[in-house]
């Protein structure tokens, strides 16, 4: 099929965006997990402590993948650094330990060595190697190192891994050694606490039997010291984790969304157990109005809200998921003559892979034999299968459809196409849009406002309020600090993010990060390359005229035999045209290739010459008024070759840089977006306005350099436009970094997808709309979340606080700003989760 080495190149250019991006500095870059992370004060909180560590450019942290990062302006970077930060603020990395037996050593040296080895692996906290017993300990960020990881970098040093332990040391629960385990019993565990708190909350607020007077209950429960101890556990247990967040943050001055929950929890416990204790210690209250039911059932609901959110988190990173679910984990590969099953850790290149039909294809690789059709949709996005016969390439986890396949392995492990693209689509998940800095801005100073903000309600109460004040004033304080949301507002933009460019990645589009998603979500102008982004980017036979009686079936057979052999492009595209016809070339003799000019070959009885005008003078052939219809196709932007048999004009030949199939309805649907779209092209004035008619563009610039390309796109941006620029070669890549967006199509060069934000890992220019659409949902999303998450904190404070009791009577019960607070922060990702049902926009056939 024509589009299958267009394919592969193209996946193989969208991969290399990540070696790209490790290209453009000598910087290094550190992620590690972090646990406890629950709003924008605890991602600014982060931060700000990894920005502190020596060396660091810049540091990111993300709230729906709880991952930080911190960018080392030049090696040496530390991992251990980054992790004692986290935990200098007040936050969990999940670590573990690692034990490997080594062969080979012999001395302190190798040791030394080993060590070294290990210790420059991303992820690393430290490596202990025991020269007499062979055993290494690596301590290192849970699942950063993978064991394959270790094993390599051993490897490198000059020994070898000869066993691994049967389970890695201090793995929890006797569970994998994974962060998503240490997730999941964090979320178990959240969830038990959630529902012994809110199960004792219940029983609580029966007991005290304040909201719904003459209910029944025993009569045991009249005293307060049932209260009391019912909701000391949920305190001090299910509630630890608050107290234990406060002290870290308050440790080093700072204070957090733990602190609020803390302070109002303590608050009301505080109040109730003074009464139960001394029950006229507070004078002017009553001595039965007590709050353990208000302590514990905040308590219950924030753990509630927390457990919905982790849940609904991990289906913002679905897509992701997806893709790692798609790695195989078996091949079947050639041992002495035999096929072996062996893990597909195991399989190095230069193995030969056998795959059956409706197998996944385990590795990237060569087809040496057999011919199938390969589902490529997992990784470009397109449905239909492509044909792969020897010496095509495959990529691993696409699925072979119908025939068997031996391949040999080129790529395998950290290296292969999804692998590469899975870890292209985590580190965009991990940016962050330029609209987000107002959220964190607004972050930094939200909870000593709220802290402000319930002292201050708290004392106006206790002057002005009415009787009992104490009370009064405490169920605002309460209520002020439970009902304050930053953890809405740190959700807004990563939960966004991480679904959309999941959903892009889904489709074949990937998206650099949350700062091309919003760039790509403004432009208003777009600029498109012509040979291989409109067009198919290499020529195809579109004319066959015959002149002199000669059979159409009869010029192309002798024609395609002539141009067999050549390596020319139109030569090629001539062999391919008379075989997509079924027409067969019989064997050419005597062939002779002339520079510039065309072919000349012996075809059984006959001489063939098939070539330029200027050929076929040389050969003493004149053309005529046949040059008049070269002409004529050539105003077509088509290319005309004559052929003449036997020293006589036979025919013509055009070929053509031929449009895709999809181009003029997809141009028909961006001009129906706004857009205004042009094309640039470094092809004749006369070619390019032939290809602009027929994909109904009205602006073209033809004959342009890479320079010229540049100049021109800066020009529309002097003049006000917001310009993305898509476009496939090596001269494209100036004017793709020039745009405020560029876009590499999928059979795009490396430099190409260096210079660009978004690449297409399929060559078919719907993805165009695709990137841009997808990108306007999501800022659309993002906007929603922050306006939700700053409309909720500024309307239910001043509530909570009691502006509406002196005209309504209406003081909010700290209950109710608990599950208010909890509903806030899951509807901003709920919001977001409603990206997963983005479709890419099927094209009409036609456009009136």
């Amino acid at each position: 099929m024509q589009g299958e080495p267009q394919t592969w190149f193209g996946l193989r250019a969208a991969v290399m965006m990540i070696g790209a991006s490790d290209r453009r500095c000598s910087s290094t870059e550190i992620s590690v997990p972090v646990l406890g992370m629950h709003c924008a004060s605890c991602v600014s909180r982060v931060e700000r402590f990894l920005s502190n560590i020596e060396g660091v450019t810049a540091a990111t942290v993300n709230l729906a993948s709880d991952t930080a990062t911190a960018m080392f302006e030049s090696d040496p970077a530390s991992t251990a650094l980054v992790v004692a930060a986290v935990e200098d603020a007040g936050y969990v990395v999940p670590t573990t330990e690692t034990r490997l037996h080594i062969q080979g050593m012999h001395c302190t040296s190798c040791v030394r060595r080993v060590e070294r080895f290990i210790g420059d692996l991303p992820g690393v906290l430290d490596a202990a190697v025991n020269l007499t017993t062979g055993d290494a300990h690596v301590r290192h960020v849970r699942s950063v190192p993978t064991y394959d990881d270790l094993t390599a970098a051993i490897g490198a040093s000059g020994y070898a891994v000869i066993s691994r332990a049967p389970a890695p040391i201090g793995a929890a629960w006797g569970e994998d050694d994974t962060v998503e385990t240490a997730r999941g019993l964090e979320q178990r565990l959240i969830g038990w606490q959630a529902a012994v708190a809110l199960s004792i909350g219940l029983a609580v607020l029966w007991a005290e039997a304040k909201y719904i007077p003459g209910i029944w209950r025993p009569e045991i429960f009249a005293n307060p010291l049932v209260g009391l101890a019912l909701a000391t556990p949920v305190q001090f247990w299910a509630g630890w984790r608050f107290y234990r967040g406060a002290w870290a943050t308050a440790r080093h001055g700072s204070a957090d969304m733990n602190t609020l929950i803390a302070l109002g929890t303590t608050a009301a416990y505080a109040f109730s157990l003074v009464l139960t204790v001394w029950p006229t210690a507070i004078s002017g209250d009553p001595a039965d109005v007590y709050y353990y039911d208000t302590a514990t059932i905040i308590i219950g609901l924030v753990l509630l809200g927390r457990w919905l959110e982790t849940r609904a988190k991990g289906q913002t990173s679905a897509a992701i998921n997806q893709l790692i679910g798609m790695q195989p984990t078996t091949a079947r590969i050639e041992r002495g003559g035999e096929f072996v099953d062996i893990p597909i850790g195991n399989v190095r290149a230069g193995d030969v892979v056998h795959v059956v039909p409706g197998a996944q294809i385990p590795v990237d690789g060569d087809v040496l034999d057999g011919t199938s059709a390969v589902d490529e949709s997992m990784v470009t996005g397109e449905s239909l299968p492509v044909e792969k016969a020897a010496g095509d390439q495959v990529v691993g986890a696409t699925i072979n459809t119908t025939g068997s396949l031996r391949i040999l392995a080129t790529t395998v492990g950290r290296t292969s196409v999804l692998a590469r693209v899975i870890r292209l689509v985590e580190q965009a998940q991990t940016t962050k849009a330029p609209v987000q800095k107002l959220a964190d801005q607004v972050a930094a100073r939200f909870v000593p406002a709220v802290l402000l903000a319930a002292v201050i309600s708290f004392g106006s109460w206790f002057a002005i309020g009415p009787d009992p004040k104490l009370t009064h004033s405490l169920v605002s304080f309460v209520a002020v600090l439970v009902i304050a949301c930053p953890c809405a507002l740190g959700l807004a933009t990563p939960t966004a993010i991480m679904v959309g460019t999941g959903k892009g990645a889904e489709h074949g589009v990937l998206i650099r990060g949350g700062d091309a998603l919003e760039v790509a979500g403004q432009i208003d102008t777009l600029v498109l390359d012509k040979t291989g982004t409109i067009t198919q980017g290499r020529p195809e036979l579109t004319d066959v005229v015959s002149l002199n009686s000669v059979p159409e079936a009869q010029l192309l057979s002798l024609a395609a035999a002539a141009e067999f052999n050549s390596e020319h492009p139109i030569g090629q595209a001539i062999v391919r045209g008379a075989k997509a016809r079924g027409i067969t070339a019989p064997r050419a003799q005597a062939f002779r290739s002339v520079t510039g000019g065309g072919v000349r070959a012996t075809v059984g009885r006959h001489v063939v010459v098939v070539g330029s005008d200027k050929l076929l003078a040389s050969e003493g052939i004149s053309i005529g008024r046949t040059g008049e219809s070269a002409r004529a196709l050539g105003a077509q932007g088509r290319t005309a070759l004559y052929i003449a048999i036997d020293g006589q004009l036979d025919g013509l030949l055009a070929v053509a840089d031929t449009v895709k199939p999809e181009a003029s309805n997809t141009i028909a649907e961006l001009r129906r977006m706004g857009l205004r779209v042009l094309m640039f092209t470094g092809d004749q004035p006369e070619t390019a306005r032939a290809i602009a008619r027929a994909v109904g563009i009205k602006e073209t610039r033809a004959a342009m350099g890479p320079e010229d390309k540049a100049a021109a796109v800066r020009q529309l941006q002097d003049s006000g436009a917001r310009v993305a620029m898509a476009g496939d070669g090596i001269n494209d890549a100036p004017a793709l970094a020039q745009a405020h967006l560029g876009i590499a199509v999928g059979n795009g060069t490396d430099i190409a997808v260096e210079a660009s934000d978004i690449t297409l890992l399929h060559t078919n220019l719907h993805g165009v709309i695709t990137a841009i659409e997808l990108s306007r949902r999501t800022m659309r999303t993002i906007k929603q979340n922050l306006g939700w998450a700053f409309g909720y904190n500024i309307l239910l404070l001043p509530i909570a606080a009691g502006a509406l009791f002196p005209t309504l009577g209406f003081q909010m019960n700290p209950m109710l700003a608990a599950s208010a607070m909890a509903l806030s922060s899951l509807s901003v990702v709920a919001n977001s989760l409603r990206l997963r049902r983005f479709r890419p926009r099927d094209l009409p056939d036609s456009y009136s």
